[in-house]
């Protein structure tokens, strides 16, 4: 039998043909286009299809270039050309859809967290919520997160009778994602079935590995998806830069679409966008750069589905839009809805108003919803328009010229002042020149920055308005002349300082938003100049300065002829008299100098002062600001571009400097203003805060308002949590609480403050003479910075806007940087530091790290079961719930709930350099890194001047010894010789002359509260050829003739020996060892602080456990009848008893319970004696500051210095004068203290545990006499005590009077 060969299958063409021979049939096959039938015609499997057939699926896998919203980090939303590959693109938009359609399956998801990690080409998304199910699927027989995730086709979107709220319908979906990557990870904890499942795919998901399944508790339900998108099947090689920035974007969108109720994180960092309108914002923001204002919009949301926003757009129609969190980039018929309305309802109106118009839909919807707005806004700023008329009404203030408005308008002046005082000047000098030509206005402050503000405000703003009547303009017309004007010139008369700078500023820039024309008339825009500085001398010789420079390159060139001058700073136009205003317009071409406009550079100029556009220009012009510049007033003429950057430029300066503090020592000019003047007094006894505000600015030169200077100083003294670490002032008062940010403060005529103990140990007082001290006005004021042992810009942290940057620097603890500093002077590397605040009992975690800082989460505690227990230290209270809310309230987390957690950073640490020169730092480890070097300069400074005062005293006192043995021996004769023969002697025989420190001569300055000893007049005979003077050797001969024993040269051989030691041991002292030593001593005080803290806090919470177990008693008993007044009183007892305890004021007694107050009185005054004595041990360890002894040998009460002479036997004047003539009397502890307040020796007691502080208080009351007034009077007066070394002349203000060397020296 023959068995035909089986021939492959055949074409149909040659199916009856007959069969040709098998070499000629494989000849054939194989000569058609070189393949067989099987390789032409193919069957693939679904996911070989979709690798072959990308498209079909995900589109496009080739880069494509087109222009979309990308979200940049430095530049926000932006809308340019972008390369990209669609297919990439939709893999990774897969996912994130999927995430956020959970939260339409539960409700309960609060967060989504997207990870795009170049470097490893990884993405992750992850959202908690409900989990994936980890069951196996009854009819599939696998894991359903494998079934979702692992194999085509499957959905839950195949119901079509529901409604579809979810993105998603056809069941691929995340598979396309897992089959485009290298690596798929499907992570997902299942809460109710408490299993966690883990799945990893690879190779194009063609391998899989086991699940692995493991436990999870009830309360974990989330899932994960991670995959590394396979770059080769994309063409790429890396994930690129567009790409990550489409990628982004579209994390803000969904966060846009998820709303305030899903806390969305990229890259570890929450997006700032909360809702539906905080996304919108992104583009207004983006479309205010390239425009004056932010464009308006009209936000509504119609329902849980629907939310809208319109705004402008510059001549094209754009939209942005997502339908179940997918983006719409082409628009749709959701898009076509919403814009018919619109388009056709403006139509309509228009048509209506205007029946020319002709309005069509698309020149609606491309270009009229712009012009509409811009017309609007030149509408309604056009009723302020002014026109030329000779007589305007009903414009207060204003004081207008003869013949403005009229033929001859183009001659005159209106002058703008600052204020109504300048005003006040400007009539007086128009006394010189005449009413015709000049018109005055005042201006209310500073003007409104047109060029930044709201078309709204422009229309409120009144000032505006008046500035168009008054002059004649008109909304956006171009002025080549002044013909048309009211006024033919604008006169800006200011003071001569930095904001009278920033308002002629803001008046220019005014005029160049909306009339740049104007700034090009020649002339049109006038400065008036006033003297800052006026010299006169005793001969009549008067010289004004216009310009600090100036003056001090006059004062220079005095060399020593400057006795006779006076000089008068002239800070403001309120300093100048009628008569010297009618001097100034009487020479008014002097005064008067005219801007022009040169080129465009001037327009530039002032645009970078003021437009928010110019944001990084205008750092880059405050960085190249040299010390130094300024406006040359001499000549005639003032260019705009000079004037910004001159003069202008110095208000930004001083702007920025008040705003931003100095790395050195972390506070800002006020701040270092009050430590200036609690060091310049030794401030250790309280005084009012009010009081001592006007002390600092009459010694500090302060030149803004004093409540301004009471807020910071009340700042300084704020010890709640949140505010300073270590408060440098103490308050002695109502300060502020934590419950209002410190607003909640008393007024500064109510609340006292005094300079802390440990300030002190901060600030270290043999640095004093190293710093370089300020001079103002002719007043030596405080240093360019001081020099703590510690950088206390990381202590008390700081916050500030200034011109160009904003700062903020959390609080760290104390410790940490002393410890990172002690490791630092063994040479070892510092320990990062976290943030911390004093008392803070919740959590501060490190949440990211970021490129230039960290950010931080802060969280509050929270309790199920708690009481209200809220005063003024801490903040608890109850919250009564359902046990159904509070299981929901407990599965959103408590503390988000409750509003619990904030977050804080350290990316914007903008500080001042030691050169002034602003900087950023990352962290607080750099800050300290920097300060390290330049503290150990100071302690090489501080040795260096140590030793060398030392040595002098050494000098001193043995020059003080031989001059003693020399007069004892009879060597020298002092008594009945002339002075000037015993001055030859005295340098004969080689005694060292010490000069006097005098003030150098100088002109006398007004006003002028400067300390430094007054100039000597010297005769010729008062000296000798070499300069040496007579009272060169005052310290030998005003040596008190009881000096000339031998027990006082033994006394002064006992001190030299006790300097010898100090010298030697300064020698052997080393910059770190001097650094050691102050650390120490600031730990002892810190220390004490926290013992004290502590002991406070322990009194604070037995008094709120004991009245919250009278709380329990009582709410166990009957109600009372009348519980309201009964409530009333338990609530001002125990805020009395608060009081008692908390201030331990016992000399002052307390109203609402007199009756527990008295017993005390009457039983202590029998031992007053021997318990007051114990005063000052107790409150040694304060310092000086605190202690107070009620009654001792040198002490008498006032109410005793009161008695009439017959009952105290000694007249209290001769007591007092005795009493002065002890050369210790300001060497005790009592400087500026001891005239102190009874209640500090009870704080003190109180703190430590004594029981017998009231009584001990209450006995110095009761030693008063009886008076025929209430005893409560007597008290009131006999809580001031008079040390022995104050004088009977003391004032009200004597807290404030000078110091001497040696009390400063304790």
């Amino acid at each position: 039998m023959v068995v035909e060969k089986k021939r492959p299958l055949q074409p149909s063409a040659a199916a009856n043909v007959d069969p040709t021979p098998p070499e000629a049939a494989a000849t054939a096959a194989a000569t058609k286009n070189g393949k067989t039938i099987e390789e032409m015609y193919q069957k693939k499997s679904q996911l070989e299809h979709i690798l072959l057939r990308p498209d079909t699926y995900i589109g496009s896998i080739e880069k494509h270039t087109q222009s979309l919203w990308v979200y940049e980090p430095d530049r926000g939303m932006v809308h340019r050309p972008v390369t990209f590959v669609p297919g990439l693109y939709k893999i990774f938009d897969e996912i994130l859809v999927n995430a956020a359609d959970n939260k339409q399956r539960d409700p309960k998801m609060d967060s989504l967290k997207v990870v795009i990690d170049v470097e490893e080409n990884k993405i992750s998304v992850q959202n908690n919520g409900d989990g994936v199910p980890v069951e196996i699927h009854q009819e599939e027989k696998v894991y359903v997160p494998e079934l979702i995730f692992g194999h085509l086709l499957t959905s839950s979107n195949y119901d079509d009778t529901v409604k579809k709220t979810t993105g998603g319908r056809n069941g691929y979906g995340a598979k396309l994602t897992n089959i485009f990557s290298t690596e798929f990870v499907i992570e997902t904890a299942d809460g109710k079935r408490l299993k966690k499942y883990k799945q990893v795919f690879s190779n194009n998901m063609g391998t899989k590995s086991e699940p692995v399944i493991s436990k999870c508790k009830e309360s974990e339900n989330w899932t994960k998806v991670s995959f590394k998108p396979d770059l080769a099947k994309f063409n790429m090689t890396r994930l690129e830069d567009d790409v990550v920035a489409l990628m982004k974007k579209r994390v803000f969108d969904l966060a846009g679409c998820l709303g305030k109720s899903v806390k969305v994180e990229l890259n570890g960092t929450r997006i700032p966008v909360k809702s539906f309108t905080d996304y919108v914002n992104l583009y207004l923001d983006s479309a205010a750069k390239s425009k004056p204002e932010k464009p308006p919009s009209y936000h509504v949301k119609v329902n849980d589905r629907w939310e809208i926003c319109v705004s402008l757009s510059d001549g094209q129609f754009q939209q942005v839009s997502f339908v179940n969190s997918i983006a719409t980039t082409k628009g749709g018929t959701h898009v076509d809805y919403i814009t018919n309305q619109i388009t056709n309802h403006i139509m309509n109106f228009v048509n209506k108003k205007n029946k020319n118009a002709n309005i069509k839909a698309h020149n609606v919807k491309n270009y009229f919803l712009l012009s509409w707005a811009n017309f609007k806004q030149s509408k309604d700023l056009k009723k302020s328009d002014g026109t030329k008329t000779e007589k305007i009404h009903g414009i207060e203030k204003l004081d207008d010229a003869n013949k403005a408005g009229g033929k001859e308008s183009d001659r005159c002046t209106l002058i703008l002042t600052e204020g109504d005082s300048a005003k006040a000047l400007a009539l007086a000098g128009l006394a010189a020149v005449g009413r015709d030509y000049y018109g005055v206005f005042p201006l209310r402050g500073k003007l409104l920055n047109v060029r930044e503000a709201t078309a709204k405000q422009l229309t409120e703003n009144k000032e505006i308005g008046y500035i168009k009547q008054i002059l004649g303009l008109q909304q956006h017309k171009e002025y080549a002349n002044v013909k048309s004007l009211r006024y033919g010139h604008l006169m800006i008369m200011t003071d001569q300082d930095h904001d009278g700078s920033h308002i002629k500023g803001l008046l220019i820039n005014f005029i160049h938003s909306y009339w740049p024309s104007l700034l090009k008339v020649p002339s049109f825009l006038i400065e008036f100049i006033t003297p800052i500085v006026k010299a006169t001398h005793k001969n009549g010789t008067q010289l004004s300065f216009y310009t600090m420079p100036e003056y001090e390159s006059w004062k220079h060139n005095l060399t020593g002829n400057a006795s006779g001058w006076s000089i008068k700073y002239y800070k403001g136009l309120g300093t100048s008299t009628s008569k010297e205003g009618r001097e100034y317009f009487a020479n008014l071409e002097k005064h008067r100098k005219d801007f022009i406009w040169e080129d465009e550079q001037d327009g530039e100029a002032i645009e970078l002062a003021f437009s928010k556009k110019k944001i990084e220009e205008r750092k880059s012009w405050l960085r190249q600001f040299e010390p130094g510049t300024h406006l040359d007033q001499t000549g005639k003429l003032i260019k705009y571009s000079d004037f910004v950057n001159k003069e202008l430029i110095l208000f930004s300066m001083a702007d920025l400097q008040r705003s931003i503090p100095s790395m050195v020592d972390g506070l800002k000019p006020g701040q270092r203003k009050i430590l200036f003047c609690s060091f310049k007094r030794n401030f250790v006894k309280e005084a009012k805060v009010a009081q001592f505000s006007g002390y600092v600015s009459e010694h500090s030169a302060y030149h803004h308002g004093e409540q301004s200077l009471a807020s910071t100083i009340i700042g300084m003294a704020q010890d709640y949590v949140g505010s300073n670490n270590i408060n440098l002032l103490q308050p002695n008062g109502q300060f502020g609480t934590r419950n209002y940010g410190g607003k909640d403060h008393a007024s500064a005529r109510y609340v006292y403050t005094r300079l802390s103990p440990i300030t002190r140990f901060l600030f270290h007082k043999d640095d004093d003479d190293l710093l370089d001290y300020l001079n103002e006005d002719g007043q030596s004021i405080e240093p360019t910075w001081y020099m703590p042992i510690i950088p206390t810009v990381l202590v008390n942290g700081s916050e500030g806007i200034g011109t160009g940057w904003s700062s903020y620097v959390p609080n760290y603890n104390p410790r940490d940087i002393i410890a990172n500093v002690r490791r630092l002077l063994n040479g070892e590397a510092m320990e990062p530091m976290d943030p911390w605040y004093k008392w803070f009992k919740g959590t501060i975690e490190k949440t990211a790290a970021k490129e230039g800082g960290n950010s931080y989460t802060i969280c509050g505690t929270i309790e199920e079961d708690f009481d209200m227990n809220c005063d003024d230290v801490t903040v608890e209270f109850d919250v009564f719930l359902t046990p159904e809310n509070l299981i929901r309230v407990t599965q959103e987390g408590l503390q988000k709930k409750f509003k619990l957690t904030t977050t804080i950073s350290t990316t914007n640490m903008h500080l001042f350099d030691p050169r002034g020169v602003i900087k950023k730092y990352d962290n607080p480890e750099q800050i300290l890194e920097e300060f390290f070097h330049l503290r150990l300069e100071f302690y090489e400074k501080r040795k260096k001047f140590l030793l060398n005062k030392r040595e002098m005293e050494l000098l001193k006192l043995e020059n003080k010894v031989r001059f003693i043995l020399a007069v004892v021996k009879g060597e020298i004769i002092v008594s009945n010789r002339k002075r000037a023969d015993l001055f030859v002697e005295l340098q004969t025989k080689g005694f060292t002359p010490f000069p006097k420190k005098t003030k150098a001569v100088e002109p006398e300055v007004a006003g002028a509260t400067d300390d430094t000893e007054e100039t000597e007049v010297k005769s010729p005979a008062d000296s000798s050829s070499n300069g040496v003077q007579i009272s060169d050797y005052e310290y030998l001969l005003a040596m008190a003739i009881g000096s000339l024993t031998i027990e006082k040269v033994q006394e002064l051989c006992a001190e030299r020996d006790k300097l010898n030691k100090e010298v030697d041991d300064l020698r052997k002292e080393t910059p770190k060892s001097f650094w050691r030593k102050d650390l120490d001593a600031l730990d002892g005080q810190l220390d004490e602080l926290e013992k004290s803290d502590a002991q406070s806090e322990e009194s604070r919470k037995k008094m709120r456990g004991k009245a919250r177990g009278e709380a329990a008693m009582k709410s166990t008993r009957q109600a009372p009848k009348n519980p309201r007044k009964n409530n009333n009183k338990k609530a001002n007892n125990a805020e009395s008893v608060a009081e008692a305890v908390s201030s331990s004021m016992a000399a002052m007694e307390i109203e609402k319970a007199p009756e527990a107050a008295k017993p005390k009185g009457r039983a202590g005054s029998r031992k007053a004696p021997a318990k007051a004595g114990k005063a000052p041990a107790a409150a040694k360890k304060r310092g000086a500051a605190k202690k107070q002894q009620p009654q001792t040998l040198g002490q008498k009460l006032l109410t005793d210095m009161l008695k009439p002479a017959e009952n105290s036997g000694i007249s209290p004047e001769k007591k007092v004068r005795k009493m002065r003539a002890s050369p210790f009397n300001k060497k005790s502890g009592s400087v500026l203290g001891r005239v102190g307040m009874v209640n500090e020796v009870t704080e003190n007691e109180e703190n430590s545990g004594s029981a017998s502080t009231s009584a001990s208080t209450e006995e110095t009351v009761e030693v008063a006499p009886a008076r025929a007034r209430p005893q409560r009077v007597n008290r009131a007066q006999t809580r001031y005590v008079l040390s022995d070394s104050e004088s009977e002349h003391a004032t009200e203000d004597s807290e404030f009077d000078e110091v001497t060397d040696e009390s400063e020296d304790e």
